[in-house]
């Protein structure tokens, strides 16, 4: 299948579509970035034209021709199973892709959201929630995460260069994006050695390097 009309709908600084940028660099995949400012204005995920993308008002979105494919993880997924590219984001062995699903998924589905915009500008509209108590529980749940994250990396034979053997996955792929938020939110990263070994070996990589928020057409120029 080749890959002709990639758009993917998408914010800057947004952790899911940056990870989404990584596994397309990953892949070897032309797209087209179509920014959506999130605080602009009140928000542009929260105009009629992207609510008929998204429903959810959130970012990211792939189109693929007349395919729509939302969430992070299934655009992820979708990719990996509609093109080969130059890189797999799922090891070929049952177990091995069971446990990068798992790594994954621990920042996608349990520390990402805690910290994610919308939820922060909830707890400060409805709860008149201080700045710093906003950056205290952001900091709180990246680091209850990282916690187990770093164990799971730590303790396991399987990891090696990346979070699963020698070559990056879908694992790396979610994690570089939240020690980003990590280090935005300014956590102490000096519990977590195996997650910032890591980390730094992504960086190493363009396609970790050309996906960062900084280097997007969106971000402030100054």
């Amino acid at each position: 299948m080749a890959a002709e009309r990639l758009k993917l709908y998408g914010y800057w600084r947004s952790s899911a579509a940056y990870r989404v940028r990584i596994a397309l660099n990953l892949k070897g995949l032309p797209y087209e970035i179509v920014p959506v400012h999130l605080t602009q204005n009140g928000g542009a995920q929260h105009a009629q034209a992207f609510q008929k993308l998204n429903p959810q008002e959130l970012v990211p979105v792939l189109v693929d021709g007349e395919r729509i494919i939302r969430q992070s993880i299934a655009i992820m997924e979708y990719i990996e199973e509609a093109y080969e590219g130059a890189a797999k984001l799922l090891p070929t062995a049952v177990r091995d892709r069971a446990r990068v699903r798992c790594l994954a998924q621990i920042v996608a589905c349990d520390i990402h959201p805690l910290g994610n915009l919308r939820v922060l500008q909830y707890l400060e509209r409805e709860f008149n929630t201080p700045q710093v108590e906003r950056e205290r529980w952001a900091q709180h749940w990246i680091r209850e995460g990282f916690a187990a994250f770093e164990r799971l990396l730590a303790e396991s034979p399987s990891t090696g260069q990346f979070c699963e053997g020698d070559e990056p996955t879908m694992a790396d792929v979610c994690l570089v994006p939240q020690v980003y938020n990590a280090r935005r939110w300014s956590v102490d990263m000096g519990a977590f050695p195996t997650i910032v070994r890591i980390d730094a070996e992504c960086a190493k990589l363009p396609a970790f390097a050309n996906a960062r928020p900084e280097n997007q057409p969106d971000a402030p120029k100054t």
